[in-house]
């Protein structure tokens, strides 16, 4: 199954007709092929978005809005295909890819779709003018996407930036590059406007740098490691376009003395291991009050133990491959730091499978690692892992658990667990982060503000805060005969 560049909606080849291979992590067979672009291809999807931003442009928002609803439509047609592609590029369990992944996807599209349809005009009175604002498009805008959510977030980003009049030049990850094809098919099919939506495949130096460079790209929304979110910033940031950027968390899980302690543990486990830890979300250090310590860590071992880990396709897996074996190997590289640093691996560490349809050799399989007795401040305790590895931690009070939760260069999100939820309430203000659930964990209400402080990122999506993002406000005061 190739992969190729989607440029004014015709797909094609990459300019110098050169191909990347795109591998099964899960088998580590290949796939099929890669368009490898380069600047020359996303000189030409940037001529197309030109060609096609007046026509989209002067469509009404709610115009937009059902263009957006037809892509859903088309994605839902899709669905179980949408479920295969994604197991199959990343080596996620299939199950996982159609519950989160493809239902996501879809609904991505709606959610703005019948956002769009709720905004009230933005009118501010005075007592001798009235003052309107109107949203205008940006242009062109950049999209560059990871692979850990492949489909999930390249669609959180192109639901809004299409809403609000503007084209695209998109570049997904070179690892899972399936499903945004998969959207380029279902926006063909449905007759979306040529050169409304461009998708370039290729390596991040050789395309997203294009990208990042190009003088006709106005704005750029990027989801990735932090490493990269600071070469995305020094590059575009003296060009003045706007930037959002989603960077990397590690985020704690904060389970209070009075927690329920096996609603605790299941959400701690959802929490560490969701997609093989591979979620910037995933609460990879578990903060515990130490009265309960003991209980808790019991607990979470049995329910850790007893996840099914093997073949993404069979229905029992929980846990799958991860996106690569040299990310397995970096993980890897974590566990033995982390034993280095004084830690005991109380489960997992290996690659060992016992799902009942057993993986082949060649898969990037690593059982979920629970690692104790590591100092807060240790570099495997607050380094971004990315993978099914949590540390565990003890405290004695609330400012304790403030103080190790801080204690990170990251602030993306994090779960506070107590049956006092006024207590729990407070706590979270003191964290420094931009997300905090409280006895849940990634339950979203898209309407909120997404993203982190710190070294995890700079800006918000979701809601307005994606509305704004993708849109340039005109103020226009009206003087009062």
């Amino acid at each position: 199954m190739n992969a190729l560049n989607f440029i004014g909606g015709v797909f094609v080849e990459a300019h110098d007709g050169e191909t990347l291979t795109n591998i099964n992590p899960a088998t580590g067979e290949e796939i099929g092929r890669i368009a490898r672009s380069n600047k020359a291809d996303v000189e030409a999807a940037v001529q197309a978005s030109r060609l096609a931003q007046n026509e989209w442009s002067a469509l009404t928002l709610l115009e937009r809005a059902d263009w957006l609803d037809r892509l859903a439509d088309g994605l839902e047609q899709r669905k179980e295909e949408l479920a295969q592609r994604e197991s199959k590029d990343t080596g996620k369990p299939l199950a996982l890819a159609r519950r989160v992944d493809a239902q996501r996807s879809i609904d991505n599209f709606r959610f703005f779709a019948n956002f769009a349809r709720e905004q009230e005009p933005e009118v501010f009175e005075m007592a001798d003018a009235t003052n309107v604002v109107h949203r205008k498009p940006i242009g062109t805008v950049g999209l560059i996407t990871p692979w850990n959510l492949p489909l999930y977030l390249l669609s959180w980003k192109v639901a809004p930036a299409l809403l609000m009049g503007n084209t695209i030049v998109a570049k997904p990850s070179e690892m899972t590059p399936l499903t945004a094809n998969l959207l380029c098919e279902v926006a063909s099919d449905i007759g979306l406007p040529s050169g409304v939506l461009n998708v370039v495949h290729g390596y991040g130096p050789e395309v997203g740098q294009a990208i990042l460079e190009h003088p006709s790209i106005r704005a750029i929304s990027f989801t990735g490691g932090t490493a990269t979110g600071r070469h995305v910033a020094a590059t575009a940031a003296p060009k003045f376009k706007k930037l959002s950027l989603e960077l990397g968390g590690k985020n704690a899980t904060i389970i209070l003395d009075d927690a329920n302690l096996d609603a605790a543990v299941e959400g701690a486990v959802r929490a560490g291991f969701t997609n093989g830890g591979q979620v910037c979300l995933c609460g990879s250090r578990i903060l515990v009050h130490q009265s309960i310590a003991d209980q808790f860590t019991t607990k979470l071992v049995e329910s850790v133990n007893s996840m099914m880990c093997g073949a993404p396709e069979d229905a029992s897996t929980h846990i799958g491959a991860l996106i690569s074996m040299e990310h397995l190997q970096k993980v890897e590289s974590y566990i033995e730091l982390g034993l280095e640093e004084g830690g005991t691996v109380l489960t997992g560490g290996t690659r060992a499978m016992t799902g009942q349809v057993g993986p082949t050799q060649d898969g990037a399989y690593l059982r979920p690692t629970i690692i104790d007795g590591l100092d807060p401040s240790a570099r495997t305790s607050t380094e971004e892992i990315f993978g099914p590895v949590v540390t565990l931690h003890r405290f004695d009070s609330d400012e304790q658990a403030i103080q190790i939760a801080n204690a990170t260069e990251y602030g993306l999100a994090g779960s506070i667990w107590s049956t006092d939820t006024e207590r729990a309430h407070a706590l979270a203000q003191k964290i420094e982060t931009g997300i905090v659930w409280v006895n849940t964990w990634l339950h979203r209400d898209l309407r909120t503000p997404f993203g982190g402080v710190k070294n995890s990122g700079v800006g918000r999506e979701g809601g307005a805060w994606s509305l704004g993002f993708f849109s340039e406000p005109l103020n226009v005061c009206i003087k009062h005969d």
